[in-house]
């Protein structure tokens, strides 16, 4: 990751709400919330929410696809990753770091535990 990639995705999730609406589909996995129902858990009003998502999908931190009538977005754990990787390269002066855990976030496919649009 560069750092202008990773200023971009820092500055997208220093944001209350949109940290919030990240957390919430991080917490998802790879099935993701609909437009709707995250408005909903988030406490965001939909006009205010769209704003949001926009600034995230566009940090490359979110994406969104299409079901039907519904939007769905979920977040990039591959972005996520390497947002984290970039903050902590080097860490320990190279050395193997007994501070920080190794992160492998390997959510669930899409298709196990899917939520229901409502």
């Amino acid at each position: 990751m560069e750092m202008k990639d990773a200023v971009k995705a820092l500055a997208a999730i220093a944001h209350e709400s949109r940290l919030t609406v990240f957390r919430l589909l991080v917490q998802a996995g790879a099935a993701g919330l609909p437009a709707g129902q995250l408005a909903e858990k988030a406490g965001i009003p939909p006009s205010s929410l769209s704003f949001h998502l926009k600034e995230l999908v566009h940090a490359g931190l979110l994406q969104s696809r299409q079901e039907g009538r519904f939007v769905i977005y979920e977040a990039r754990f591959e972005s996520m990753a390497d947002l984290l990787a970039y903050l902590t390269d080097n860490c320990c002066g190279g050395a193997p770091c007994a501070v920080l855990p190794q992160v492998a976030c390997t959510p669930a496919p899409a298709d196990a535990g899917r939520a229901d649009p409502l």
